[in-house]
């Protein structure tokens, strides 16, 4: 789903992909390749609901085309004219709550049975980002080869132990007899995992039969919460199954539907954390102009209804000082024993969204 922009003629583009060219992150050319500068890009037409917040709660005005929903939620909600489903809730979650979860994003999340893009190279890896922080090395544990032999399904090796962290690297090992890769790389290189019900990224369903555990009754309580301004009447949002995004610089999420689930009806509950970010909202055609918006840690986007039909992804993420604009983070995670989450915040994204499939 990440992708990369690959020399194709503007003529032959979509509107969405033209989109996702315009904002994604290239570099300019330079002499000096240690210090790559960014090239510009215009940010004019990006909405900007923090902006919009701000100014409905000083005159109780809003621009053409977004309107405030009418609910209960404690905050205001704000939806699009022309994208019904879709809602926005600037500042959903507390600076408390950002951090909270960004800690369960990077510390629980990723254990097994949930899975992450790790598992199908080194199988199931426990407790990987307390092995980055105490800087430990992943290396392959040599099988017998009566037990080789049995692993004779993808099932079989993903369950499988086949690596181990270690506290160092054994300086004996050479080539390819030993293998070996340092957890604090495999923690940059982590692009998803999977809560409850596990998606099965290569048939593009979920996968019932797989090992799974109900997805935290805290992430369930804050979903169902969130979810009521996208809910039909009288209903109450049943979180079943949640991927967790995470973004590093220059990394993009491609323009894509979520249509996996059985009733649209549900709402997705997406929650941005860390570096700021470009949102886009296409149309029901990759052909559809999208809108760009701002994406804060702390947002909240649902999408239901019509809006599930509609294209959307992540063109870019932005870390540099002034514009990740995560200063708040910063002062929670001043605490040592909070240093490696603001490492790693400090240059990357999560995104936690959460559906209900059945």
């Amino acid at each position: 789903m990440y992708g990369s922009d690959k020399a194709v003629d503007d003529s032959e583009r979509t509107a969405f992909r033209k989109a996702e060219k315009k904002y994604k992150l290239y570099y300019d050319n330079t002499n000096n390749k240690r210090k790559k500068k960014p090239r510009a890009v215009d940010l004019s037409e990006v909405i900007d609901f923090k902006c919009i917040l701000e100014s409905y709660n000083q005159n109780n005005e809003l621009p053409a085309g977004v309107f405030k929903l009418t609910s209960s939620f404690g905050t205001p909600v704000f939806g699009l004219d022309s994208r019904p489903g879709f809602y926005f809730i600037p500042g959903a979650l507390s600076v408390e709550e950002q951090c909270q979860w960004i800690r369960e994003s990077l510390a629980s999340f990723p254990h097994p049975p949930n899975r992450t893009n790790h598992n199908a190279i080194y199988g199931p890896l426990e407790n990987l980002f307390a092995a980055a922080k105490e800087e430990r090395v992943l290396v392959e544990i040599e099988q017998p080869r009566d037990i080789v032999s049995e692993i004779d399904s993808v099932h079989d090796a993903q369950i499988t132990p086949r690596w181990k962290f270690s506290g160092e690297l054994d300086k004996s090992c050479r080539g390819d007899a030993c293998k070996s890769v340092s957890a604090s790389v495999l923690l940059r290189k982590l692009r998803w995992c999977t809560l409850g019900l596990q998606f099965d990224w290569s048939k593009r369903s979920y996968n019932v039969s797989l090992p799974h555990i109900k997805i935290p009754e805290a992430l369930c309580c804050l979903a169902k919460r969130l979810a009521k301004p996208a809910m039909p009447p009288g209903q109450d949002f049943q979180p079943e199954a949640a991927i967790v995004n995470y973004f590093a610089l220059g990394d993009m999420l491609g323009g894509h539907l979520d249509d996996m689930e059985k009733d649209w009806s549900k709402p997705i509950v997406s929650i941005s954390l860390g570096c700021k970010a470009i949102f886009l909202l296409g149309g029901k055609s990759r052909e559809d102009p999208p809108l760009a918006m701002f994406l804060r840690s702390g947002d909240v986007v649902l999408m239901a209804g019509e809006a599930r039909e509609c294209f959307h992804g992540v063109p870019r993420i932005f870390t540099d000082t002034e514009s990740a604009e995560i200063v708040d983070l910063e002062s929670q995670f001043s605490r040592e024993d909070s240093f490696p989450f603001l490492d790693y915040v400090r240059s990357s994204r999560i995104n936690i969204n959460i559906r209900q499939v059945f």
